[in-house]
């Protein structure tokens, strides 16, 4: 049985096979077609179809029908296998997103995913990111030229004959770190966000630098505290657009907070007692509250999740 620490955070999951067909050629993508055995995730200004009624789910349509019936196979991105089919992903250019049957929308993936069964959630995810890879890459970022979707739409390549240069997709690594001191977490908060939402700290990997390099450079320029002992928590694919969330546990050595970057306009340090008592916490999907859930739970007579005004941020809105 898999213990509490080794739960996957949402859209984590080995739930596509993306090696079975990899390979495939275009005779087989188009037999696939043409018995109706290809279906495709297809994504409308990076939102994805779902349905809500009568329960929540990924809406998984066949290639080549109703409103996509003129996708080419060029604009098709093969997914790989899921739940025993090839499934693909196509980027709808439209002012307006195409109607669906059977009360199925095109939705924000940051309201749906946690509505959505944890595998369709980690799909729909893959298929946004591998979206936002063709669309950054329809030119050679080595001499301009136009690229060309090779190997079934996962690999850019450039169409002028002396260049040539393949792009792949690529991820953005991030760490996302919470800080602790004793029975207390340091927590901030951006500008932007909703009154009294606070998330644990986060940035982008720099060049040069190692993950532990990272998380305490992050926690120092933004929060102006130091932190000593760090372990690693676990791993979220963030497809917002392509990021790799990596999560850490520090332990501050200094408790001082001097905001530094502009990145934040507050950062304090919270008990479990204020989280309890209504802290705004970030999106319940996300793995910023995993890392705060893990650590409330773990020193808590109850989970946070049993507590009835700590409620993380998308919870809070659509209760």
């Amino acid at each position: 049985m898999r213990s509490e620490s080794e739960r996957p955070n949402v859209f984590a999951g080995p739930h596509v096979d993306r090696l079975k067909f990899a390979q495939a050629d275009a005779a087989t993508v188009a037999r696939w077609i043409a018995d109706g055995s290809a279906r495709m995730v297809p994504v409308w200004r990076s939102r994805c179809p779902v349905i809500r009624e009568p329960s929540p789910g990924a809406c998984l349509l066949p290639v080549g029908s109703g409103p996509f019936a003129g996708v080419g196979t060029d604009d098709l991105i093969l997914l790989g296998e899921y739940r025993g089919v090839p499934v693909f992903t196509t980027e709808i250019e439209a002012d307006a997103p195409p109607a669906l049957d059977g009360g199925a929308e095109f939705a924000d993936l940051r309201l749906a995913a946690s509505l959505l069964p944890h595998d369709e959630a980690g799909l729909v995810a893959y298929a946004r990111a591998m979206i936002s890879f063709r669309h950054r890459h329809r030119f050679c970022g080595s001499c301009g030229a136009p690229n060309r979707p090779e190997r079934n739409g996962r690999v850019m390549t450039c169409t002028r004959t002396a260049c040539a240069t393949e792009f792949y997709p690529r991820v953005d690594p991030a760490v996302i770190v919470l800080v602790t001191r004793g029975d207390r977490v340091l927590l901030g908060r951006q500008a932007g966000w909703p009154d009294g939402r606070y998330s644990t700290i986060a940035g982008f990997v720099e060049p040069g630098e190692s993950l532990e390099d990272a998380v305490r450079r992050e926690v120092l320029e933004e929060t102006g505290v130091e932190t000593g002992a760090l372990s690693y928590q676990s791993s979220q694919p963030w497809p917002f657009p392509r990021s790799l969330m990596l999560g850490f546990r520090a332990e501050a050595r200094t408790s001082e907070v001097k905001l530094g970057d502009a990145e934040l306009e507050d950062a304090r340090w919270f008990g479990r007692d204020e989280l309890a008592a209504g802290a705004m916490l970030p999106f319940t999907q996300s793995i910023a509250y995993r890392l705060i859930e893990d650590w409330y739970d773990a020193g808590a007579a109850r989970p946070l999740a049993a507590e009835a005004e700590a409620r993380g941020w998308m919870r809070r809105r659509s209760a």
